[in-house]
This record gives C-alpha cells, sequence and structure tokens, in this order.
C-alpha cells in the first residue's frame, strides 16, 4: 500500500484514527489462534460512512480489508493473512435503542457482549446468546462468527436473534436487510446469509437484535461424577426425558485438574466428571425442574449433587468454567481447540473416540463445553515447536473430524472456519454445495478484497 493510498485513509478517518507504525500494527496482528499476520494500515472507523468510503477506496485501489472486533476468534476469522487494512470496529459501539415494548434493540457492531446483557437486564429483558468471550468480545463478531454459548440448549444461537441487519458491501455500497418486526417473508434472508459469513461478505454497521422477558428466576448446580462416561450418559438421559435446562455445560478431569489449580476454588480433583446445570423460568417452575433435575442425576449415578445457594456462589461456578480455555495452558505451551458437534445420543461414543485418541498419539486432551446440545469443545496440548507432537495432534484431528461427521455431527459448531478449518471443509461440504457458496461470495465480493483466504480452502 502506497503512501498516497495511506492519506486518503488518513482523510477519511482522521489523523489519529489510523496508523501504518509497526508497533500500532503488532496489536491488530493477531487474534486467540495465537498466529500472527502484519497488516499494512490499522483503522478505527466510527461510522456507517467512514466504512463505505474505505470500502469505496479499496475497491478502487485494489486492497485488502479485514473488519475486526475484538480479536477474540479461535479460528483466525480476523487475521490479516494477505496483510492491508484491518478495520476495528470498536468506535462503533453505541446501544442506539432498547424497545421494551417491541422487545427489539437496535445496536452498534463494537456493544461489548456483557455491556449489552447488563444494559437489556437492567431493564427487565434477556437477550440469550452468551459466549463465554462475552466479557470482551463484541456483538459484530458474535454475529460474523454466530456465537453460541452455553445457553443455546434452551434458547438457540445468535442467528436466532438477528431481525434486521445494516452492512457495507465490498463495493462501498450500504444495504440493510431484514425486518424489525417477528415475521418477515419478503425475498431471500439476506440476515442469515451475513450471520456466520465470517465477515467475506459484509461489514455489518447495525442490527436489529429481538429480546426475551428477563426470567424471573435462575437455579445453578454441579452434579459431580467418577467417570466421564457416566456424565455423558446423564447428560443424553436428562434431555430423553424431556427437561431442557437453560445450560448443561460439562468439564473432564483435565479440565477440572487445571482450573482448580488456577483458581483453587474448592473442585474436587479426583472426579471424573463434572456436570453444570442451570434451569430458568418462574420461582416456582425452576425450583421445581431443579429438584427433578438433582433428582435424576443422583439416579444415574452422580456422586454428589450441590444447588448454589447465592448468587456469589453460581458466579463462582460460571468462573471455574470461562477460566477452563486460558487455564489449558498450564499443560503445554500450545493448544488446539475445536468445537466439535454430535448429536446428545451420541456424546458417550465421542467421550470413548477422545480417549482413544489421547492412548494412540499419547497428548494430553481436555474437553469441556455445552453438552446440553452436544457442542464438545477438545483441546490438544501440545509444544508446535516439537514435529512429533504436531504430526500427532494433526493426525488426531482428522481422527476426531472423521468420527464427528460419521456420528452425523459437524466440525464447527460456534467458532467457524476461519483459517484453522479451511483445509477441512471439504470432508462436511460438498463439492456442489462448496461451489455454490464460492459463487455467492464471488457475486457479493466480484474482486475477493473482503478478508480474503478465509473459510475456503487456498492453495
Amino acid at each position: 500500500m502506497n503512501n498516497r493510498t495511506f492519506r486518503a485513509i488518513e482523510r477519511i478517518v482522521g489523523e489519529k484514527n489510523c496508523s501504518c507504525q509497526k508497533e500500532d500494527l503488532a496489536c491488530y496482528a493477531y487474534d486467540a489462534t495465537g498466529s500472527h499476520f502484519l497488516p499494512e494500515v490499522v483503522a478505527f472507523p466510527s461510522s456507517r460512512d467512514e466504512i463505505a468510503a474505505l470500502m469505496q477506496l479499496a475497491y478502487q485501489e485494489h486492497f485488502f480489508v479485514t473488519p475486526r472486533g475484538a480479536g477474540s476468534g479461535m479460528t483466525g476469522g480476523s487475521l490479516p493473512i494477505q496483510g492491508g487494512l484491518v478495520m476495528v470496529l470498536k468506535r462503533l459501539n453505541r446501544i442506539l435503542d432498547i424497545d421494551r415494548e417491541n422487545l427489539i434493540a437496535k445496536v452498534e457492531p463494537g456493544v461489548v457482549t456483557a455491556h449489552f446483557h447488563q444494559a437489556v437486564e437492567r431493564l427487565g429483558l434477556f437477550y440469550p446468546p452468551d459466549p463465554a468471550s462475552s466479557d470482551f468480545s463484541t456483538l459484530g463478531g458474535n454475529l460474523a462468527e454466530c456465537a453460541g454459548g452455553p445457553r443455546a440448549v434452551k434458547y438457540g444461537v445468535t442467528r436466532d436473534y438477528v431481525l434486521g441487519l445494516e452492512a457495507v458491501l465490498p463495493s462501498g455500497e450500504c444495504i440493510q436487510v431484514g425486518v424489525q418486526t417477528a415475521k418477515g417473508v419478503v425475498g431471500y434472508d439476506l440476515t442469515r446469509l451475513l450471520v456466520g459469513s465470517e465477515g467475506t461478505l459484509g461489514i455489518i454497521t447495525g442490527m436489529t437484535l429481538r429480546l426475551l422477558p428477563l426470567p424471573a428466576a435462575i437455579k445453578t448446580m454441579t452434579a459431580v461424577f467418577e467417570h466421564m462416561e457416566t456424565a455423558a450418559r446423564a447428560v443424553s438421559e436428562i434431555m430423553r426425558r424431556g427437561i431442557i435446562p437453560r445450560s448443561i455445560e460439562y468439564m473432564d478431569n483435565a479440565s477440572i485438574r487445571c482450573v482448580e489449580k488456577f483458581l483453587q476454588n474448592g473442585l474436587p480433583i479426583s472426579a471424573g466428571a463434572i456436570l453444570l446445570l442451570e434451569v430458568d423460568g418462574d420461582e416456582e417452575e425452576a425450583s421445581r425442574t431443579a429438584v427433578k433435575l438433582k433428582d435424576l442425576c443422583e439416579s444415574l449415578g452422580a456422586a454428589a449433587v450441590h444447588l448454589a445457594r447465592t448468587e456469589e456462589d453460581r458466579a463462582a461456578l460460571w468462573k471455574a468454567r470461562k477460566a477452563i480455555s486460558p487455564a489449558l495452558y498450564q499443560y503445554g505451551p500450545d493448544k488446539i481447540n475445536e468445537d466439535i458437534v454430535v448429536p446428545k445420543s451420541k456424546i458417550p461414543d465421542m467421550v470413548r473416540k477422545i480417549a482413544a485418541l489421547q492412548a494412540e498419539t499419547g497428548l494430553t486432551m481436555a474437553s469441556f463445553g455445552h453438552a446440553g446440545d452436544g457442542n464438545i469443545h477438545v483441546n490438544i496440548i501440545l509444544d508446535k515447536k516439537k514435529s512429533s507432537d504436531l504430526e500427532k495432534a494433526e493426525a488426531a484431528v482428522h481422527a476426531l473430524f472423521d468420527y464427528t461427521l460419521a456420528l452425523g455431527g459437524t466440525i464447527s459448531g460456534e467458532h467457524g472456519v476461519g483459517i484453522t478449518k479451511a483445509s477441512y471443509i471439504e470432508k462436511e461440504i460438498g463439492v456442489v454445495e462448496l461451489a455454490l457458496m464460492k459463487k455467492i461470495k464471488a457475486v457479493f465480493d466480484p474482486k475477493g478484497l473482503l478478508n480474503p483466504g478465509k473459510i475456503f480452502p487456498v492453495a
């Protein structure tokens, strides 16, 4: 990118809101994958019009643009792998309106997810999507990846709460798609097409989100099991009985020991697995369901079931759950984090497969995640500087994905494809379907400028 182009970027966003200095670029060269790709310029637009002007410039001058939220993605979706401009959206951080009467909100993409949760809950409303990164991830990033989270088992994922979008296309054109109503079937559903497109089709600049009334009561408990397989069977049975908690999370023994060492909050390190279960509703309904769950877990082999008595107890349990991923670095310098999904009835089969892969490779593997919807986060701990570790880990990922698909699952539940899963996409997506997706990308982005190298395999 030449100096003339940089000066044009500077005129659009202001001198203080862009940089080509290496120390500034380094801050936006990585994400949660740990990979690094240095951009040529970083810019911080503050409005849709500035974003449109930047995209028009990119279209004319033919440079790549990578949109970025908080950089918390697990598959490299915000990495500028072909240089160019990183467009950071954190200045578009306003909650424009919360409509209590119609249960909708209008917000900008740079709003931190947890801040939005707090804002609507103060008004007695509820936005269910809650990725583990909610304390720092942004709504724009959540939409780009179609984030899920623990509450998805009862309430669904991000796309289920997006009614409409405002976005800027790679050409710089601005579009409004979707509705503000509960129903709307006019034309193709471009809203759902953009949600989960990983910033490859357009840059989201505004969104209309669906809200729910805030549940009056929440009951949280842990069920401790001697064996992981027993816990997995318990999850299947809970769902088979027609009990739908708002969350069923699990931690295997490796995760439990790691988090306990990290936080020291009294987790039973000898347990084979812990289920973290949560129900909600009115006070009577939540209490009744909690008792039913407790009795069922005990009948299914739980060694102990503990109900959180205070909000502090509940917060401590969720703190432990959300600390797993960073705590796992105690086991080794690197980890590969995959988020497979299998049918809930197949969770015991997958648990056995993970144990077999660990025995075959000799690598530490920790699994945890959203057991209620079959979404398992499998973490393979390794030292990427050791070629033997890397070869074993890559072979394990191939085997893991093949078995996941054989069980009727998917290789990515909420992390997207990005760059880390692009080479595996053909395992799941057929030749005709993949070609159709590439044609859609070409219609939106004929010059291939927006977030290049993501989703589709690159030679």
